[in-house]
């Protein structure tokens, strides 16, 4: 660095400060997970099966309602979250906040944790994920098997003060999904799950679809899709789903995003539903959210786990009870079309929880109404509740 100040005769120096460095190694965490995505696929859409009534003749040929899960969990780390980690990193990289040996340090409650611990494997770099002491054990074990390190709370509303208090103990970088989800995906392309899910749609009966249904996690992947839908001008509705106990709903309902939720025990549908509204959380591209009992998202993860032949996540279960109400109304107005929703991640991680009887009861939930309601439905094309 150039020194600086007046000289003898009064005349100002120029003054300078240099801060480059070596950026190799920024350079080679850049290309590692650039390879990864080379080397992965994009994840399948699936057309999820539909009874006879799902079709109907008009008189100058059959039309209907087409139901699709873009399937998330062949993700190399099993779920949605695995392309927000690699934006995140990559985003954190580019801004020059993770450089060699940075601690990154996440607030998440299993899945996005997951997918960062990979991620932070692939380049080198130390990784702590702080999530309640009630995150399933199955997932615990993946972000550990991953190289990360788990830090608890008791309570849900903590983790974010616990990770930026960790950040600055280790003087890491908080990878912060919550805040940096809608800024680190491009929304207007390169192949984002939006632009994945249309282009996978191109040659279907109904290539732009009716509705897509979505969880509010972050917030990012509504406000990815939501953006994407206007940008391309596509005639397509977004419609979010939230489960009990989640600060979004009750905001986007009173149009009161700073409003306080208060202290509550936290959602029971993990990787979804949060007790404040993030500020990824983009509600003006949203057409219509609809709050999801817990009851109703493990019933329908059960039902479509029977239908697929394979267990899907609790959220799973979340976004496909959104969809099948909305296809009883598309139905009952005879509007044909498609709906997309996610299969955000498989249901082994939740085989101590979701699937397990005991605990179902131990929580206090009866699933009895909701899989009346989902019979009925099967049945019938006709909604319940």
């Amino acid at each position: 660095m150039a020194g600086g100040g007046r000289g003898e005769s009064g005349a100002v120096r120029t003054r300078e400060v240099d801060r480059r460095a070596d950026r190799s190694w920024v350079d080679n965490a850049i290309r590692l997970i650039d390879a990864d995505a080379t080397r992965s696929a994009d994840t399948h859409l699936l057309r999820f099966p539909l009874p006879a009534w799902s079709r109907w003749d008009t008189g100058s040929g059959s039309t209907g309602i087409s139901l699709y899960l873009k399937d998330e969990s062949t993700h190399i780390t099993g779920s949605l979250k695995h392309r927000l980690a690699r934006s995140l990193f990559l985003y954190a990289l580019c801004n020059g906040w993770i450089t060699e040996g940075t601690t990154v340090i996440e607030a998440s409650s299993g899945s996005t944790a997951v997918s960062e611990a990979y991620f932070a494997q692939l380049i080198g770099v130390p990784f702590i994920a702080v999530m309640p002491a009630t995150t399933s054990p199955a997932k615990i074990g993946l972000i550990e098997r991953q190289g990360g390190r788990c830090h608890f709370v008791e309570r849900s509303y903590e983790v974010y003060g616990a990770a930026q208090q960790l950040a600055d103990e280790t003087n890491g970088h908080f990878i912060d999904q919550f805040t940096m989800a809608e800024r680190a995906t491009d929304w207007r392309g390169n192949n984002n799950i939006a632009e994945s899910i249309f282009s996978q749609l191109a040659r279907e009966e109904f290539p732009v679809p009716t509705w897509v249904v979505v969880g509010a996690g972050t917030g990012g992947t509504s406000a990815t899709i939501g953006r994407f839908i206007r940008y391309r001008r596509h005639h397509t509705w977004l419609c979010v789903v939230d489960p009990e106990n989640s600060a979004f709903f009750p905001a986007y309902r009173d149009g009161d995003p700073d409003a306080p939720f208060g202290p509550v025990p936290g959602s029971r549908i993990e990787g979804i539903g949060r007790p404040r509204v993030e500020p990824s959380f983009i509600s003006q591209v949203i057409d219509r959210m609809v709050s999801v009992p817990d009851d109703a998202s493990i019933a329908t993860a059960r039902r479509a786990s029977d239908i697929l032949g394979r267990r899907v996540g609790g959220s799973t279960g979340t976004n496909l009870w959104g969809a099948l109400r909305l296809i009883a109304e598309m139905r009952k107005e005879g509007t044909p079309g498609s709906v997309v929703t996610l299969l955000c991640d498989g249901g082994d991680r939740y085989s101590g929880t979701y699937y397990d009887d005991d605990w179902v009861t131990g929580a206090g939930l009866d699933l009895t109404r909701a899989e009346a309601t989902l019979e009925n439905f099967f049945a019938t094309g006709e909604w319940i509740e």
